[in-house]
């Protein structure tokens, strides 16, 4: 009885019996709801750690060949030539996807065999990891790989070897460059110079045949294992500053010097050409594939 008389008066509850009463509603709504909100948060957590909300998902994608080079004279000409469509760096809506195992592109060029003193690729790829070799692609004797980590290029008609780089791929997307300059050999990762050396008189010769994503020349065939995008060739030796343009211009980048773009995959749906010059590849096992942003950092 004096309990009840401490908590009620005159049959009203006591301001102390109606605290414990909100503090007994607020756990049990914490209890109720308590769970769902950290389910929810966790799975935020989840969706935000593999990209889902990076503002490049959200931006306007590229459809295949909706940027090209313009040739009005034809292939393998130089005049009035200009870049058409919508070419403001947008993001490709597919990158290719190599398997590591039967997938590659066949290149063959109308044009007759051709040799090279100065010439530049450019792509962005995904590391491959750190198997002995992994191709990304030849043409005219230029020789492009993954070893080991690093981005190897090798002429074919220099017996010194590889020049590989010194610094490793990064997880994820990369953008690897290499050049040519009569001697003289540079690799590039991610926009910064990382090997240079002296061969001698170094030229590509070859067939104009070539592929990406495998080296079927190599003695044993090695295939790419990952994603490729945005090849670019030129025939001059690009200069640092440019190397480091293209970089800063993305994965969706156009090409920097349409006077010497040889060749242009962007590999966005399909293996074609769009440099004018008609060097379009012929896929084997390729899968074109529009959720390749997860492993892409803007620049």
């Amino acid at each position: 009885m004096t309990l009840r008389f401490a908590l009620f008066a005159n049959g009203v509850p006591s301001p102390k019996r109606l605290r414990c009463h909100k503090a007994q509603s607020a756990m049990e709504y914490l209890m109720t709801y308590g769970w769902a909100i950290l389910v929810i948060a966790v799975v935020l957590g989840v969706l935000y750690s593999l990209g889902i909300f990076s503002p490049s998902n959200f931006a306007p994608k590229a459809t295949p060949g909706s940027c090209q080079v313009f040739r009005p004279n034809g292939p393998d000409t130089n005049y009035d030539i200009n870049l058409e469509g919508t070419c403001g760096d947008e993001l490709p809506e597919y990158d290719a996807q190599f398997n590591g195992g039967s997938a590659y592109i066949s290149l063959s060029s109308p044009a007759s065999s051709k040799s090279y003193t100065q010439l530049s690729i450019s792509a962005w790829i995904t590391n491959p990891g750190n198997a002995s070799r992994y191709e990304i692609m030849n043409f005219y004797g230029f020789y492009l790989n993954v070893q080991s980590g690093k981005i190897c290029f090798f002429v074919s008609n220099v017996n010194s070897g590889y020049l590989c780089s010194s610094s490793t791929l990064r997880p994820g997307y990369n953008f690897i460059a290499a050049t040519l300059s009569n001697s003289t050999e540079t690799v590039y990762v991610n926009g910064e110079s990382s090997g240079i050396a002296s061969y001698g008189l170094g030229i590509g010769t070859g067939s104009p045949d070539g592929t990406i994503g495998v080296c079927s020349y190599c003695g044993n065939i090695y295939y790419f294992n990952g994603q490729i995008s945005n090849i670019q060739v030129y025939n001059t030796s690009l200069t640092n500053s440019s190397i480091k343009a293209l970089y800063y211009e993305g994965i969706g980048g156009a090409p920097a010097m349409l006077q010497n773009i040889v060749s242009w995959w962007p590999l966005n749906g399909n293996a074609n050409d769009y440099s004018g010059n008609n060097n379009n590849g012929v896929p084997t096992n390729v899968v074109y594939t529009g959720s390749w942003q997860t492993e892409y950092t803007p620049t």
